[in-house]
């Protein structure tokens, strides 16, 4: 995890200045989500993406990265599972992405 381990000190804030006007609620949406999925949820937030983590144990569950006009989040529910991509745009309906991002949160180890 570059800004834990590194001591690299770039914040939410310093990343979300790079969000275009059109994604940024949408960003802010899914980043509320996963930190509302639990009190142990830690974000690493690096260069063009952020990772959410459960607990200081570095078990990523999900890593999101915003785009022109839409967001990426690539879901992982298992180390032995292949990595779920979801992109999804401003006007689309987030129910589907937050049962993944529930989903992996809770069976993530």
């Amino acid at each position: 995890m570059d800004g834990l381990i590194s001591g690299h000190t770039r914040t939410y804030d310093d990343f979300k200045k790079q969000l275009s006007s059109q994604v940024k609620p949408l960003f802010e949406e899914i980043r509320n989500y996963c930190f509302s999925l639990g009190d142990n949820v830690i974000e690493d937030v690096r260069m063009h993406r952020i990772v959410f983590c459960k607990s200081m144990t570095f078990r990523h569950f999900a890593d999101v990265e915003p785009q022109r006009e839409s967001v990426i989040a690539k879901i992982r529910r298992d180390r032995k599972e292949p990595v779920r991509e979801v992109e999804v745009r401003p006007e689309q309906n987030l129910d589907d992405l937050k049962n993944l991002l529930a989903e992996a949160y809770s069976n993530i180890r």
